[in-house]
């Protein structure tokens, strides 16, 4: 029974920890939603932005295949420059 009882108790903790995380992740994407905002209201434009610092947080090879990728749908499609 104590072994039922700490398993209750360890899953708690965790569903706890779990809970104060979701928390902390809206607050954080609260505030990332609040500087685009910012941004926004500077003139730039937040898609933009967005597709930028997903750019940034690639690895150099995979951005660059990414790009050759993008290239290649664009040029079948008529829509290279």
């Amino acid at each position: 029974m104590a072994d039922a009882t700490h398993s209750s108790e360890q899953l708690r903790l965790f569903i706890e920890r779990i809970e104060r995380l979701e928390e902390e992740k809206k607050a954080i994407a609260d505030d990332i939603k609040l500087v685009y905002g910012e941004a926004k209201a500077e003139g730039f434009d937040p898609k933009t932005m967005r597709t930028v610092v997903r750019l940034r947080a690639m690895d150099k090879n995979d951005r660059q295949e990414q790009e050759a990728l993008l290239d290649a749908y664009k040029a079948a499609l008529g829509l290279a420059e």
